[in-house]
């Protein structure tokens, strides 16, 4: 699909999360109707009060987009960005984003700027392109889903963050802490692309973000991500001294030097099976997407969406010449 601008009278249905303090998010809200103004443009903007109103609120604004040939905007985190991207989809409607979370991945990756003013002139902008979007049991995902203990450090990190603030630092120390805890091995049976597999993991991590995967050192696995295909890892690694060397890769983007030592397995894939055994015959399972938990039938359906999120992001700049 060739990159197209949104027509210039397009309105902007904007979802903000208010997240946590009145005074930022009067702060967030001010900006984005200041710059929203000065430029002329026509938006309505919703505040997102109650995290259990999001749905709601994304499929009525996806629906106004759709039907006006407007643009649906998320203004949060990976999470809020992931639930309203989910109705973008959808409803087939263009999609924007101001990013506001921790890491910000989504964002990062496709190039918007996490300055929130910076943010909203990029939005009006940038063209519209096809993003790759992966799904685990109807679910979508943009940047990663996980089972194990990857949805444990997530509980845990929110539970830190609302005590001790919103900062990447809190998410390490959670992290570290969550990983010298107990934790048991999963079992599972895989058919990758047609073929069987069995896997005894810590957690099971896929991705969809070209950032996460460069980051942690696993280069050929970001490259794959660009050829409609989604990344798997998971550690062989056993004990909490082990997943905690394991972290100190990733942390260092050094976690591919550990395929050689049989410490971590890695593959792409267009379509995973994933059934989790155990001996209670587990119907469910806890499933993390973008950062939110929710509960999942076992076996996980994990694959590559045939429909695509259309994302206004901003032209790649061009490389310097030296």
């Amino acid at each position: 699909m060739t990159a197209t601008a949104a027509p210039h009278d397009a309105t902007f249905f904007i979802a903000l999360n208010a997240g946590s303090g009145h005074s930022e998010t009067d702060e967030r809200r001010s900006t984005i109707e200041t710059v929203m103004r000065d430029a002329g443009r026509r938006f309505e903007l919703t505040m997102i009060d109650q995290p259990d109103t999001i749905d709601e609120i994304a499929t009525r604004l996806a629906k106004q987009a759709a039907d006006s040939g407007g643009v649906l905007v998320a203004a949060g985190g990976d999470g809020t960005i992931n639930a309203v991207a989910r109705q973008a989809v959808a409803h087939g409607c263009k999609f924007g984003v101001l990013p506001q979370g921790t890491f910000n991945y989504f964002g990062r990756t496709h190039g918007i700027p996490e300055d929130l003013t910076e943010a909203v002139h990029a939005l009006l902008a940038s063209r519209v392109h096809a993003v790759q979007v992966g799904v685990i049991n109807d679910r979508v995902f943009l940047v990663n889903a996980s089972i194990g203990l990857y949805p444990k450090m997530l509980e845990a990190r929110e539970a830190d963050k609302q005590q001790f603030g919103r900062s990447r630092l809190v998410a390490v120390f959670s992290a570290l802490k969550t990983l010298l805890r107990p934790h048991r091995r999963l079992r599972l049976a895989l058919n990758i692309d047609g073929k069987p597999r069995h896997l005894r993991t810590a957690t099971f991590f896929v991705g969809n973000n070209r950032l996460q995967m460069e980051q942690i050192g696993i280069p050929p696995l970001s490259d794959a991500l660009e050829d409609g295909r989604l990344a798997a890892v998971a550690p062989r690694t056993k004990g909490k001294l082990g997943m905690l060397w394991l972290m100190v890769h990733g942390a260092l983007g050094r976690m591919g030097r550990l395929n050689q030592a049989d410490e971590l397995t890695t593959f792409s894939f267009k379509r995973v099976e994933v059934k989790v055994r155990s001996l209670s015959r587990r119907r469910q399972v806890k499933v993390a997407t973008d950062g939110e938990i929710t509960m999942m039938s076992n076996p996980l359906e994990i694959h590559v969406m045939d429909e695509q999120l259309l994302l206004l992001k901003p032209d790649p700049k061009p490389a310097d010449v030296d």
